[in-house]
């Protein structure tokens, strides 16, 4: 039974929230304030993170940060802001979906769904090929373990989510062939993926902050205007 964390301050929202998803087989957990929320998800284990943007004590921009340090796991940021820039700061700070209150609990829970089944696609992709040992990759500075999932640049490792570790693979797997974001966000998110194609800028831009000496500058993820994205090798 995936368990699930709702940090929601509305008690009429976080519950019907629960509501939607226990009625579908899911254990649900409710914290009414970003600081007793971040704590608990820090020392539970849980499945996927429902997360709302505006809660007192520790609003949800803080709480996805400090939860991208320490787990992989699906996060869905709940907002009532509908403007490009919150969504964006959202998603650029790990959160895999966004959604804009007022939302139907019955897409909510499709997308909570859809999240879950991803992830543990890729994490079944990464356990299956544990048992033997692949060959690192090696590009510039930049070192890729195909078995543990881990990237090195100029030996330091960097942390990944899930999703960036993938994008960063599908373009490496395909080397400086061109991609648009569609393209991308149909290969990585997949077809049961919900929101829009900005989230594919939003974590290039990562990518790049993160693997790259100068972010503004790439070496190895390209920009080819009007076309999309390629992997210089």
């Amino acid at each position: 039974m995936p368990k699930i964390l709702i940090i929601e301050d509305d008690q009429d929202i976080a519950e019907l929230q629960r509501d939607y998803l226990e009625a579908d087989g899911f254990e649900v957990v409710i914290e009414s304030n970003g600081q007793d929320g971040l704590a608990r998800a820090l020392n539970e284990s849980f499945d996927l993170y429902v997360l709302d943007i505006m809660l007192p004590k520790q609003n949800g921009y803080d709480i996805c940060r400090e939860l991208r340090k320490e787990k992989d796991q699906p996060i869905v940021m709940i907002s009532a802001k509908q403007e490009d820039v919150d969504k964006i700061r959202g998603l650029g700070l790990g959160a895999d979906d966004y959604m804009v209150k007022p939302f139907s609990p019955s897409e909510m829970v499709a997308r909570v769904k859809a999240h879950l089944s991803r992830f543990e696609r890729l994490s079944s992709k990464g356990a299956a090929g544990s048992g033997k040992r692949m060959n690192m990759l090696v590009l510039g500075e930049l070192t890729i373990d195909m078995d543990d999932r881990r990237i090195y640049v100029r030996q330091q490792e960097v942390i990944l989510t899930t999703k960036e570790f993938d994008l960063l693979m599908f373009l490496v797997k395909h080397p400086n062939k061109v991609f648009s974001k569609e393209h991308l966000f149909e290969e990585i998110w997949g077809i049961d993926a919900f929101g829009d194609i900005s989230t594919v800028t939003v974590h290039i831009r990562r990518l790049r902050e993160k693997i790259e000496m100068d972010s503004s500058r790439p070496q190895y993820i390209e920009t080819v205007w009007g076309a999309g994205y390629r992997l210089k090798a």
